[in-house]
């Protein structure tokens, strides 16, 4: 497969997950192998960009920000949130339980990678990762609110959606649910309301060049410990992606149906409980999930330089 057509549908896998509420891109990132080079394109804002831009060359401004990297990645991102939002929405509808299930084993299996990637596993290492599964954990127990949907409340809805998106383990689209901004964002993708569009990706954008510097420092300095945080923050939120659980509240967000109430409970604990449907199939999906990262890493993987 060419290399960039790697990295664009690198891109499509991300956007996918980014559109669910309870999965990362950052992880598919992570487990494609593009991590750390999205993270140190995304951080090269700094007085050698400043200087290039000044002079006019931008060629070279292209390349120190990886630019086609990040063209072809974001290209990937973009197609994939315009035709797969529907699909999803229509799936967390529907068959809400296969798709938990299959996301499930994904981010298990993420986890898996992401800590097998730690040298050297000590005491500190674990401690910091029950820190990290305590903060996932908190933050997939919050109940969604609702916010006012003005510009500036969009704009920083983009600021906070994007730097949980490119954190392995935190999602996005779950902070938009829990500020009451996920129905209005996905509705306005699909009816393609230009202005809510362009204010929540200028959002996106600075919140992006801002946060990822952060991140490449961390990664750079206290790899092992930050990878420690971000699997305990998988392994959190996989409460917020148990497929079992029964809603006790709902509340509508536009013409969306939102559940604000949920109690997680095993399957033979939920009302007509059949084998078939809610216990063999939802263990073949998370088996899927769990593949499928083997699967994407080796087809997909793109080995750091």
């Amino acid at each position: 497969m060419p290399k960039w057509l790697r990295i664009y549908f690198s891109g499509v896998l991300m956007g996918a997950a980014d559109v669910v509420p309870g999965v990362s891109g950052g992880t598919i990132a992570f487990i494609l192998g593009v991590y750390d080079r999205l993270i140190g394109a995304l951080s090269g804002v700094n007085t050698q960009s400043v200087a290039l831009l000044r002079k006019g060359n931008l060629k070279a401004l292209w390349h120190h920000f990886d630019g086609t990297f990040l063209l072809t990645l974001g290209a990937g991102v973009v197609t994939s949130i315009f035709l797969l939002a529907g699909v999803i929405t229509h799936l967390l509808v529907e068959y809400p339980s296969y798709l938990w299930s299959f996301f499930f084993g994904l981010i298990l299996a993420s986890a898996y990678f992401l800590i097998s990637q730690i040298t050297d596993f000590s005491w500190r290492h674990f401690f910091v990762l029950l820190i990290g599964v305590a903060l996932g954990a908190s933050l997939s127990l919050l109940v969604p609110t609702q916010f006012d949907t003005s510009l500036t409340m969009i704009f920083f809805s983009g600021v906070i959606a994007i730097c949980a998106m490119i954190l392995p383990g935190i999602s996005g689209s779950f902070l938009l649910l829990i500020m009451g901004m996920y129905g209005f964002i996905l509705s306005a993708i699909k009816n393609l309301d230009f202005v809510v569009i362009f204010t929540f990706a200028v959002g996106a954008v600075i919140g992006l060049l801002s946060f990822s510097k952060i991140l490449n420092l961390l990664l750079l300095r206290a790899r092992s410990m930050t990878l420690s945080l971000l699997t305990g923050i998988m392994l959190g939120a996989l409460v917020k992606v148990w497929p079992w659980k029964v809603t006790d509240a709902w509340s509508f967000v536009g013409d969306k149906k939102i559940p604000t109430n949920e109690t997680l409970v095993l399957p033979w604990q939920l009302a007509d409980y059949v084998w078939l449907s809610d216990l063999l199939l939802p263990c073949v999906f998370i088996l899927a999930g769990l593949l499928s990262v083997a699967i994407i890493s080796r087809v997909f993987y793109e080995p750091k330089a």
